[in-house]
């Protein structure tokens, strides 16, 4: 059995098990955590660091976690609606009056973080992903796929710039030192959006699937033969400094299991964590107040959509291309993340789940 490092509860046995068994079956390596009233009763990792596995999975070696960005991104909008600094009902225009252009006047803060804004599509090169102004203006130029707020459909790339201007608009910050300022420095939380240089020596690179190389690309789970869930990125972007450096808020966001399950516990635990309070009990509510049931259009799948969040029964989180995952469910103060160099093919990886099946398992125990 693959060696797991880190420490857990007994009862939460099945986790480490779980990581081990991923690790055996060819995973290169991975972290998990599960954070139960903002406290860890699992955080454990294995593993390499790199595809030549000659580096171990350190402690602190931290990771891409894709689209699980986004949960971080929506948090930064959840605290300024919170502080009433954000109305989720104003007009994007409100605050980003250039956004009003090609008919977009209708279009909400809360159509932006429930993925029906009708804008999933980037349309725009790869490098213009490392510039804001551009990748802004781009978006702020764009009509609408759809009359907003009566469809979904994945916003992958989209998602984060547009949320982001906003949170800029109000701030004065990036998305990225918003969270560092507001969030995760006050918390002690290892997550960054916008990676500074001195810690790319802890970084694990993505590793594409098995036959794959790092032109892979990313695609919707439900469309695998189509373009626009990723619209072109490939490994080897994601694997590149440029993408390190930029802050591109729905995808590019790097941390560890560990840090990962803390900053959601804000969620799971009604806004406060270790003594910290960034959220009223009902601002987390507002978290998953339903925004959209039905067929989403990109992901081609039926999807129920929060503010931010994804809509799984009394659990709420989302997952990232190539496998991390972070699910909270607030009825039981739970937070699972795991996150993974060793990216899987979609339609084929159920890992996430299987970790927070196990973690379901400990949380019986510890519940009786």
């Amino acid at each position: 059995m693959a060696d797991i490092q880190g420490t857990y509860d007994r009862l939460f046995i099945a986790v480490p098990n779980a990581l081990a068994d991923m690790l055996d079956a060819g995973d290169a390596g991975g972290s998990v955590a599960v954070f139960v009233d903002g406290e860890p009763v699992v955080d454990v990792w294995g593993g390499f660091a790199d595809a030549d596995r000659t580096v171990p999975w350190e402690r602190d070696t931290i990771v891409n976690v894709w689209s699980v960005t986004k949960t971080m991104t929506a948090l930064c909008a959840l605290v300024l609606i919170d502080r009433g600094a954000l109305d989720p009902d104003a007009p994007v225009a409100h605050y980003w009056p250039e956004f009003a252009a090609a008919g977009k006047e209708k279009v909400l803060v809360r159509h932006l973080l429930s993925h029906t804004a009708g804008l999933p599509d980037w349309d725009g090169p790869v490098d213009e992903l490392y510039d804001w102004p551009a990748a802004t203006s781009r978006l702020a130029a764009r009509s609408t796929r759809w009359e907003p707020g009566t469809a979904a459909g994945y916003h992958s790339l989209t998602q984060g710039f547009l949320v982001g201007e906003v949170v800029r608009r109000v701030t004065g910050r990036s998305v990225g030192d918003f969270l560092a300022a507001q969030v995760t420095g006050p918390l002690g939380a290892d997550f960054h959006i916008g990676l500074p240089a001195e810690h790319d020596h802890r970084v694990a690179p993505a590793i594409a699937p098995t036959g794959q190389d790092e032109d892979y690309s990313a695609s919707a789970p439900g469309n695998p033969t189509g373009s626009e869930a990723g619209n072109g990125v490939r490994v080897r972007d994601g694997n590149s400094p440029a993408w390190r450096r930029a802050q591109i808020p729905a995808a590019s966001g790097y941390g560890n299991a560990r840090s990962v399950a803390q900053v959601q516990s804000v969620l799971a635990c009604g806004g406060e964590v270790g003594g910290v309070r960034l959220l009223s009990r009902a601002g987390c509510e507002r978290a998953w107040e339903e925004q959209f049931d039905g067929d989403d259009r990109v992901l081609g799948m039926p999807m129920r959509w929060g503010l931010g969040y994804g809509l799984f029964g009394t659990a709420y989180g989302w997952g990232g291309w190539g496998g991390s995952l972070m699910m909270l469910e607030p009825d039981s103060r739970m937070v699972v993340a795991y996150v993974t160099n060793q990216m899987r093919e979609p339609a084929e990886d159920t890992r996430g789940m299987e970790i927070v099946t196990a973690a379901y398992e400990g949380l019986q125990g510890l519940r009786l």
